[in-house]
């Protein structure tokens, strides 16, 4: 109750505080302070109910419907904070919390420049008042009781001396499809507990506890990242409809640039910590699978990267580029709301393993309304002011230059996003977008922004010499020839594309090296832009090295029995109970050479969905990482008869095998609703399989029953063969096992061939050169900050 009275009472104190800075901005007297008073309010409001809800999650309050549902009593400490915000209404809490804070230091720095605090602060205060709709009692409030609406809770999550209380037989039901026992928990059912003297927070002792996908080291600092880097966006959004309110554009890139580099650098950050969990702990098998909720994340930071160049230029020539840089920066935090929209409308809960459930239609009218309007505010005001702004911010270009050189870079990134988006978007309109579309489009602008990244460097403002910018180049240009033709000889690589674009990427880090090394015995604050673009350049190596040439083996590995793969020897040595006896850690001995070591993937099922979970191991190698995955335990089967091989498949692809062409054409994951609730659930991949004249188009299935994850096998009459998956990628890659069948033989002829023998099956991968993937991301992070350093003490001068 006191949780929705401080989010009541902090959604009119913002309404209050955009009134009173309305008119201050309008000459009226002693508002000002009002304002300020008022988005202190807000704050305290919003501050207040964000302790309340950590204080219930962590006081095990399974009386909230948020706490029950995402809450549990046996999570280790930081994975029971982490529960905050794992559910759409926390997270938009979380979201609201870092969006007032960063105002608190917006609201010091624009009360200290003149007339810029009042027309700030009220479209900032409008990004606050969105989210605390959002979490109002009225629609996502994360303090709704349980029985706010009847809950259907099973029996497993109460206090079990109270079943025999005589009244609790009339609200216990039973699932007629998985047997289970609920307790419907209503009001009436609440007051007649109290009745007879038993409180429901005695009644309901236990919470569903934390999706087993969300229990890892990455849970606790992934999300408050992004969502600080979201919050972030919000003020170079505030800063542009504070220059077209005022018509005034002489100085908003000044104070808006460093808040642009801080939010690129933190959000960029959070992506891409998301992808290294998504790499190192939940077995997808690569860092980014253009998934489209990972895509519309990415989106606003492109934009955002995009506007950082374009705001350059303007920074240094005032009448350059007034109109691009307002309208990036409005779409900056637009797309940040769409991806809000896209991530928790449930529009894509049919198309991606990220999204949030639907969460209702009065909650997709509200995400879909505040979109409309902060798209109308921004988009709107830049078209009231555009006459004006046409008639006086003009200018010319010339070729050699590097203001032509910058905006041509965030040209193409504004392309790259656009082609994102727009296959993040098809879903919407019940099209599918294959990886390859992503991979075929952006690598050619992959390209472009390694000659852009380069070049920016040697060209200088307004005029460059053509001659001295060649003999500037000739040094990086050489270098990044002996290394693409060594890449070429000893990395095997002959695809064009990719050697160009090893070219492009090898001459901006040298550049970038060249140049910085230059300066740093001069302004150190200079460095921010080399370092940061150097570390893309060593990003887009790693990007060559793992996406083009990954190699990977699907295999089994019978009990004490050697299997070479990838120049590697595999043995199997069993399994041990690990965490208390929840988990299975399956130990695999790997040799090469001389050097011998064991790795540890992990299997078990989860007892919030009954699913059985994958968690690889990796060893890490300087050059390289050798990335096991397990698939199944088969304990003491074997196989018997026929034949069986394992291949890998992606999206799109068509293979020829043994006689057999497979063309894997789509997913069909209808039911990704019932997985993110906790329902039993399945996915198909959809394939077409010919041989001859014969064609069938198949579906293979993954089925989470209520006892584990399952690969349902599937026996093909026509075409005389067993079809199974093996593994699910969410780049959108399988594993199939086909399997010959033999007639030739008996039974008993193939028991007697196949003796039974506990066999684990795992993937395995090598990753060259992945750490430039790593090392680019932080080197740039590096980057970010000092750039950003360097644009707040100009700010503040």
């Amino acid at each position: 109750m006191t949780g929705n009275i401080l989010l009541t009472f902090g959604l009119v104190a913002s309404f209050f505080t955009m009134l009173m800075y309305y008119f201050t901005w309008k000459g009226y007297k002693n508002t000002l302070t009002y304002a300020r008073v008022g988005y202190y309010l807000t704050t305290f409001a919003v501050v207040g109910a964000s302790i309340i809800l950590l204080y219930a999650i962590l006081d095990h309050n399974f009386i909230y419907k948020y706490v029950f549902n995402y809450s549990g009593d046996d999570l280790p400490w930081g994975l029971l904070l982490s529960t905050f915000y794992a559910g759409q209404e926390g997270s938009f809490l979380l979201w609201l919390l870092f969006t007032v804070l960063v105002g608190l230091f917006l609201l010091d720095f624009t009360a200290k420049r003149g007339d810029l605090e009042p027309r700030v602060m009220i479209p900032f205060t409008l990004t606050a008042t969105f989210l605390l709709v959002m979490v109002s009692p009225a629609l996502k409030s994360p303090f709704s009781y349980l029985w706010t609406e009847d809950a259907f809770v099973n029996i497993k999550y109460v206090n079990q001396m109270y079943l025999s209380l005589p009244f609790i037989g009339k609200y216990i039901f039973q699932d007629p499809n998985s047997g289970n026992n609920f307790v419907k928990i209503s009001e009436e059912f609440v007051n007649t507990l109290a009745a007879n003297g038993v409180n429901i927070s005695d009644f309901v002792i236990k919470g569903k506890g934390l999706n087993p996908l969300l229990q890892n080291f990455w849970m606790q600092i992934h999300p408050p990242i992004l969502f600080v880097g979201f919050a972030m966006t919000s003020v170079p959004f505030a800063f542009g409809i504070a220059a077209l309110v005022k018509n005034d554009y002489s100085s908003w890139i000044k104070h808006s640039l460093p808040w642009l580099l801080v939010g690129m650098m933190v959000l960029g950050l959070a992506i891409m910590m998301g992808g290294y969990w998504a790499y190192g702990v939940l077995g997808w098998g690569g860092y980014w699978g253009w998934d489209p909720v990972e895509n519309s994340s990415l989106v606003p930071w492109i934009i955002g990267v995009a506007a950082i160049h374009t705001m350059l230029i303007q920074r240094k020539y005032p009448q350059r580029f007034v109109k691009t840089n307002l309208i990036l920066a409005v779409l900056t935090y637009i797309l940040v709301m769409y991806s809000t929209f896209l991530t928790r409308s449930g529009i894509l809960s049919d198309a991606s393993v990220h999204s949030f459930v639907a969460p209702g239609k009065i909650v997709f009218t509200f995400l879909l309304g505040f979109m409309i309007l902060f798209t109308t505010i921004g988009i709107g005001g830049v078209l009231y002011r555009w006459k004006y702004l046409s008639a006086n911010f003009h200018h010319e270009e010339n070729f050699y230059s590097r203001e032509l050189a910058l905006f041509t870079g965030a040209f193409v990134l504004i392309a790259s996003a656009i082609n994102i988006l727009g296959g993040t978007s098809a879903p919407i309109f019940g099209l599918a977008t294959e990886i390859r579309f992503y991979n075929q489009w952006n690598l050619p602008i992959a390209i472009i922004i390694g000659l852009i990244n380069g070049l920016s460097l040697l060209l200088k403002w307004k005029q460059t010499n053509g001659k001295l910018l060649l003999k500037d180049s000739i040094v990086s240009l050489a270098l990044a020839g002996i290394l693409t033709v060594g890449v070429i000889i000893f990395g095997e690589v002959y695809d064009v594309m990719m050697i160009i674009f090893t070219y492009s990427t090898a001459f901006a880090l040298f550049v970038n090296m060249e140049v910085a090394f230059k300066i740093i015995k001069g302004k150190l604050s200079f460095l921010g832009a080399y370092i940061a673009h150097a570390g893309i350049a060593l990003f887009f190596l790693g990007v060559i090295a793992t996406g083009a040439y990954t190699s990977s083996e699907t295999f089994e590995l019978p009990k004490e029995q050697v299997v070479s793969k990838l120049g590697y020897d595999f043995k199997f040595l069993g399994y041990r109970l690990i965490e208390g006896g929840k988990k299975y850690s399956f130990d695999v001995e790997v040799k090469r050479g001389t050097n011998t070591t064991v790795v540890s993937p992990v299997m078990y099922i989860a007892e919030f969905n009954n699913s059985l979970m994958r968690e690889p191991d990796i060893l890490n190698y300087f050059t390289r990482d050798l990335y096991i995955e397990p698939k199944s335990y088969d304990e003491g089967k074997g196989s018997a008869g026929g034949s069986s091989d394992q291949i890998k498949i992606k999206k799109g692809e068509t293979l020829e095998h043994n006689g057999l062409t497979l063309n894997f054409t789509a997913f069909d994951i209808s039911q990704m609703g019932k997985m993110q609730s906790g329902e039993p659930f399945s996915i198909w991949a959809i394939l077409t399989v010919s041989k001859g004249d014969i064609s069938e188009e198949v579906k293979l299935e993954m089925k989470s029953t209520g006892s584990a994850r399952e690969f349902v096998p599937l026996h093909l009459h026509n075409l005389e063969v067993d079809l199974q998956l093996t593994a699910l990628d969410a780049s959108g890659v399988i594993g199939v096992a086909v399997k010959s069948n033999d007639h030739g033989n008996s039974t008993e002829q193939q028991a007697k061939a196949a003796p039974t023998r506990d066999v684990l099956s795992v993937e395995a991968s090598i990753k060259p050169f992945i750490n430039l993937v790593w090392a680019g991301v932080i080197v740039m992070t590096i980057g970010f900050f000092f750039a950003a350093f360097r644009r707040f003490r100009e700010s503040v001068k």
